[in-house]
């Protein structure tokens, strides 16, 4: 198929290239930075600059491709990250999942392309019910005041894409990445690793998050499943363990061959961190993948975050 991939040059996005390139499909992909380009070329892909922001610029971008697909992994988490470059990052982030979701839709609907496939993500499931949910739980409907936008902008591109009415509309809820490229892996120095190593990314309180991880390349297969067979409506994509944060941020801390994380109670996490930070780390649910497993015949290489971490992070 051709294939209209927005975001990629990104950790996920550069792997999702590689898998559709070897499995014989054709890669239009986009990047922001013209440094990125040759990078995509070596992948495969025929590259484009395109602001996602800018409507025109999409549609032409899209309708010149004639894909078949249009994925969005459109994103600005990259690059050193402390309490002022995360916010400025999640509200560019925000600003693509609803102004990018709209403008990739309209320009998707106007080139004819049969399916659309959406990156969105699992950490802020509604906090009801068990520890564990599926497809048929909703976004939490009263997320703490600083996580207001984060939710609200997922929730717009989940309800966007999944009304699709002219095509196939497909959203993956991904649980937490790691791997090369993630900035969660042994040959790393981004800011997440780096933290970790020098005990800066703490357990708070008594850690009872769950949270559901998945290695990047197992993430990009999974979108790979999605594009060739998948149908209308929600996946969610991680591992088979979820895992609370008092148990599996141990062992990452033990594969990058770091002290154990410190603990910080949560009043004093709220004060530094926010209170979506500490709401994450103690109320978080994990998502179960059966559906895309059974349906789309999907089975990630990593089943386990334990194997990932032993074997997935070089």
């Amino acid at each position: 198929m051709k294939i209209f991939l927005a975001g990629a040059s990104g950790a996920i996005g550069s792997e999702i290239v590689s898998q559709l390139v070897a499995r014989g499909h054709e890669v239009v992909g986009t990047t922001r930075s013209a440094d990125k380009t040759a990078r995509l070329r070596a992948l495969g892909a025929e590259p484009v600059i395109v602001d996602a922001l800018d409507r025109r610029s999409v549609v032409d971008a899209v309708a010149r491709a004639e894909p078949e697909v249009v994925v969005h992994q459109l994103t600005a988490l990259s690059g050193p990250m402390d309490l002022r470059s995360a916010k400025q990052m999640l509200a560019a982030t925000n600003r693509l999942r609803v102004d990018g979701t709209d403008n990739l839709v309209a320009a998707a609907r106007a080139a004819g392309a049969r399916r659309f496939v959406a990156q969105s993500n699992s950490l802020w499931m509604e906090r009801a019910g068990g520890p564990i949910v599926d497809e048929n739980s909703r976004l939490e409907p009263r997320p703490p005041a600083d996580a207001e936008q984060t939710v609200a902008a997922l929730r717009h591109l989940e309800r966007v894409v999944t009304g699709i009415s002219w095509a196939d509309g497909i959203v993956l809820r991904y649980g937490s990445f790691y791997g090369p490229g993630t900035g969660v892996s042994a040959a790393s120095d981004a800011v997440t690793s780096a933290q970790i190593r020098q005990r800066k990314f703490p357990i708070v309180g008594k850690g009872t998050g769950v949270w559901s991880l998945v290695h990047i390349a197992d993430a990009a297969s999974a979108t790979v499943a999605a594009i060739e067979r998948g149908k209308p409506g929600i996946y969610h994509v991680a591992d088979a363990e979820p895992a609370l944060v008092s148990d599996w941020l141990p062992h990452l801390a033990r594969a990058l061959g770091a002290k154990p994380p410190r603990r910080v109670p949560a009043w004093l996490a709220g004060l530094v961190g926010g209170k979506a930070a500490v709401d994450m780390m103690l109320r978080a649910r994990g998502i179960s993948s059966e559906k895309i497993r059974r349906d789309l015949g999907w089975a990630p290489r990593f089943p386990s975050w334990r194997m990932g971490f032993t074997d997935g992070m070089r």
